[in-house]
């Protein structure tokens, strides 16, 4: 399906680009998110149109990004779980948890943002992850997993 993306899309294309996706991907996620209208003759001429107005706004949420960024940019966050005694916890450390830690801290993050190369930590120590705040930029974050053994079951 071809559709006309309306804001830079990571591994997809950039604001105004028609491409080329899959079904699925255009029905389920681009075009309910508002990031992509179908491609046709009216689509195309309307995006010509107010193609000033969605680069500004895309360089409005760039700057904030941006500027999220530079706060989030090496914040260390400490999120206690039950562990056993080897360190292994009893379940593990998912995006949502480390979003509720950054919102105590006051910092504005959604759970797919958060970027886990290898999946929930399932550990204790420490983690550097990676947010990414818009397409282009990211910040570096250093999650630490403490283990509590109090209440954990002998073994």
């Amino acid at each position: 399906m071809q559709v006309i993306l309306l804001e830079k899309i990571h591994n997809v294309g950039d604001l105004g680009d028609v491409v080329k996706v899959r079904q699925g991907f255009a029905r389920n996620f681009l075009i309910p998110q508002g990031k992509a209208k179908r491609a046709t003759p009216e689509n195309l001429k309307a995006i010509e149109e107010k193609r000033t107005e969605l680069e500004k706004a895309a360089q409005e949420r760039l700057a904030k990004a941006q500027e999220e960024a530079a706060k989030l940019e090496g914040v260390s966050i400490r999120i206690t779980q039950k562990a056993g005694v080897d360190g292994r916890l009893f379940g593990s450390v998912t995006n949502v948890d480390i979003v509720e830690a950054l919102q105590g801290l006051g910092h504005t993050v959604e759970k797919a943002m958060i970027r886990m190369p290898d999946g929930p930590l399932k550990h204790v120590g420490d983690f550097p992850l990676t947010v990414a705040l818009h397409a282009d930029v990211t910040a570096n974050i250093k999650v630490t997993v403490i283990g509590d053994t109090t209440g954990a079951p002998a073994a």
